[in-house]
This record gives C-alpha cells, sequence and structure tokens, in this order.
C-alpha cells in the first residue's frame, strides 16, 4: 500500500471501530461470553490450522535471523493453543465490570452520588511476536465492552490472520459485528503511525513487545499509552531465608523461561548466606547454560562469574545471563532494586515478617512479592483470565491489566426533583 492508501485503510479501520464500541458497550453480558465461549470453541478446532500457520512464521523468523527469544515468544505449540482457548473460557467466568456502581451515598442534598463502571472504547494494541495476545486481546477487550484495534508484528502474521479468522467466527456467532475486533492486515510499519494518533478514533493504545518498540509508540503516540518499557526484575535472597526454598525460587525465577518480562535478571543474595546459597545456585545456573556476571564478592564464590558492569544492573537481558551482587542487607537491596530496576517485578526469600513487610512497603514495583518467584506477574496467574500486558505506569492501571484496568469509571447522580439552592 502507498502511504495515501495505508492512511485510508487505518481511517476507515477507525471508523468501523468506534461504531463497533457503541454496540459493544451496550452488549448485554450474556451475549458477550456467548462470543468468548465461541471463540474458544473455534480455537481449539482450528488447532492444526493454527500451528501450520505459525510454522510458516517460524520458518520465515529463522531464515531472517530473529534471535533466540524472539523466536520463543512467536512459537505456538499445542500446549499454547489450550492456554488461548482456556484464558477466553475464563475471562467468560469472570464477573462483567461494565454497569457496576459503587460508593453511592446520599447528599445533604438529598441527591445520591457514586460512581459507575464503563469501557473506555476503542483500545489499540500493537505488539510484537506472542501470537496468544491476539485472543488474549481480543477477549479482554469484549468483555470490558471496548471494540479493539490489533496490531501484530509482522513476523506474526500468519498465526494472528488464522487466530483472528476464530475471533470473527465467536463475534458472529453471537450476533456482535466482527468490527469489534479487527486485526490489521499491513505488515507496513506506517499502519502503527497513522493508529498512534488516531485520537477521533482511538482511546487509548497498549504496547507489547521490546523496548524499541515501546519507546517509539511513547514518544509519537498523540493517544494515551498504557505501557512498560522493560522488565529489570531482582529476587533478594535474605539471610533468614528458608536455603531450600531460597534455591528452588531463584532458579525457578530465571530458568522457567528466559524470554519474557517478569524472568529475574538480578539476583540479590544477604552476605550472611551468600557463602553457603551461591555454590549451589551457581552450580545450577552454569548446568543449564546461564552466563553469570557479578560483583567482586559474588565473584569469590563461584569462579565462573563474568565481572558485571555498571550497565548490567540496569539490563534487561532476555536471555540466559544473571547478574548477581552479594548485599550488606535488606536496606542495600531496597535502595539496588529502587535504583536500577524498571518497577515491575521483584520479590524477596526471607522467614522474617518484619522484612518481609518492609519489602513489600519500600520496593516501589507494580508487583512486589514474598517467597515466590517473578515469573507469577501474569495475569493468568492473577485470576484475571488473561491480560493484555503489564503497566508500569502509576496512573489509571499498574501491574497485569485485566477486566478493571480496560475500563474507566464516571460518576452517576440519583435525584427526586431537587435543585441547587
Amino acid at each position: 500500500m502507498s502511504t495515501t492508501d495505508i492512511k485510508h485503510y487505518m481511517q476507515t479501520v477507525g471508523q468501523k471501530a468506534r461504531a463497533a464500541s457503541r454496540f459493544v458497550a451496550k452488549t448485554e453480558t450474556a451475549a458477550k461470553n456467548r462470543a468468548l465461549i465461541a471463540m474458544a470453541e473455534a480455537i481449539r478446532r482450528d488447532e492444526q490450522k493454527l500451528l501450520a500457520a505459525n510454522a510458516k512464521d517460524l520458518e520465515n523468523a529463522k531464515a531472517k535471523g530473529l534471535d533466540a527469544a524472539m523466536i520463543d515468544r512467536l512459537t505456538l505449540a499445542a500446549r499454547g493453543i489450550a492456554g488461548m482457548a482456556e484464558g477466553l473460557q475464563q475471562i467468560a467466568a469472570l464477573a462483567d465490570p461494565i454497569g457496576e456502581i459503587t460508593g453511592l451515598s446520599y447528599r445533604p442534598s438529598g441527591i445520591q452520588v457514586g460512581k459507575m463502571r464503563v469501557p473506555l472504547g476503542v483500545i489499540g494494541i500493537i505488539y510484537e511476536a506472542r501470537p496468544n495476545v491476539t485472543a488474549d486481546a481480543a477477549g479482554l477487550c469484549l468483555k470490558a465492552g471496548n471494540a479493539a484495534i490489533l496490531r501484530g508484528g509482522s513476523e506474526a502474521i500468519h498465526s494472528n490472520q488464522a487466530i483472528a479468522a476464530c475471533v470473527r467466527e465467536g463475534l458472529t456467532t453471537a450476533g456482535l459485528p466482527e468490527t469489534a475486533v479487527q486485526v490489521i492486515e499491513t505488515t507496513d510499519r506506517a499502519a502503527v503511525g497513522e493508529l498512534i494518533v488516531m485520537r477521533d478514533y482511538v482511546d487509548v493504545i497498549v504496547p507489547r513487545g521490546g523496548k524499541g518498540l515501546i519507546e517509539r509508540i511513547s514518544n509519537e503516540a498523540r493517544v494515551p499509552v498504557i505501557k512498560h518499557l522493560d522488565g529489570v526484575c531482582h529476587v533478594y535472597i535474605d539471610d533468614q531465608a528458608d536455603f531450600d526454598k531460597a534455591v528452588t525460587i531463584a532458579d525457578n525465577a530465571k530458568t522457567q523461561r528466559y524470554g519474557t518480562c517478569n524472568t529475574m535478571e538480578t539476583l540479590l543474595v544477604h552476605v550472611n548466606i551468600a557463602e553457603r546459597i551461591l555454590p549451589v545456585l551457581g552450580k545450577i545456573y552454569l548446568d543449564k547454560g546461564v552466563e553469570l556476571r557479578g560483583d567482586e564478592a559474588a565473584h569469590a564464590m563461584i569462579t565462573q562469574i563474568i565481572p558485571a558492569t555498571e550497565e548490567d544492573w540496569s539490563t534487561e537481558y532476555l536471555a540466559p545471563i544473571l547478574s548477581i551482587r552479594v548485599v550488606d542487607g535488606l536496606d542495600q537491596a531496597i535502595e539496588h532494586i529502587n535504583r536500577y530496576g524498571s518497577q515491575h517485578t521483584d520479590a524477596i526469600v526471607t522467614e522474617n515478617y518484619t522484612h518481609a513487610r518492609r519489602f513489600l512497603r519500600e520496593v516501589d514495583s507494580s508487583s512486589v512479592m514474598v517467597n515466590t518467584t517473578t515469573r507469577f506477574a501474569d495475569g493468568f496467574e492473577y485470576g484475571l483470565g488473561a491480560e493484555i500486558g503489564i503497566s508500569t505506569d502509576k496512573i489509571h492501571a499498574r501491574g497485569p491489566v485485566g477486566l478493571e484496568g480496560l475500563t474507566s469509571q464516571k460518576y452517576i447522580v440519583l435525584g427526586d426533583g431537587q435543585i441547587r439552592q
């Protein structure tokens, strides 16, 4: 398409989305749930079609030399397809937030004032790899009463279009407009440039992908953005940690998956437990092919550690690389996290209640955890059904963004003829 054609195409998409958003906003919960269940059934039925489409994307990605982390995020397996369908069913089972009235109270004038939860309108979602986002985003936006414009990366075009067909089938089965969820068909990056400035048709943009993509969207968008730039996540092992718990958690937080934003990138260990636990963890990591970078104290306990640079402490590797630092105590651990972290997800392993409470209160991140892995920072694991993404912003939505994060509130006032004196 030419630049003129793309602009016209995106304007048409926007107009259709705005019209659909008004229809979906007033749609009954039962109809939305029927659409979600029908989408899930279509995805399960078309498993082989989805795998075949994904195989084309993987073949193209490997031919282009995309890195291992991108390939990992792009890959769809039978388990992932089942997870998409299950996620849609979970969203259908969740309470519908739209129309919920809270805080209703009488004022001295006799009027009642409260708040009603309402859709945001049209949500534009821009993402790389991760074909499952197509189903997750469609389901969450629909249940929250919104229309969605989805723009996946060129590397996942076949997978996304195959999933989009299942989404459209679900919408029509329930009598909803197909345009309630539109997946952009062009891979031209100019489409993104148009989407993020269409203030007449788009209410919120949610970017999901690498730091470069999110920085570009944040800098160029004229529509409000819900985002996180990167996931520099920490696990701090306190001197009063249970040894076995600490080993299991620190292993899982790094090695369960390398290419996700909630994977641990820096391990902090209290000096009083470091001599016992670091050799054990070092062997686990090295046996799994993880490259270790650390400070002098960590190097003294694991000789294979490469000296860490200042840049390492603030790097999201998305790879089998881990930074390790030995700290004097809780104060230094919190200071390190708040200085170098990305306000995404951080965890403490400790049996000391006071230390745990301080960590929860003083670490300024969207998810803060005690005695568990950072890998749980996920909408599905939090019971949200699925997530649009994880927000490290502090206004509107923070942490995994599920149904509530895709809604707003408006004041409602109930009277019985009162007038202001």
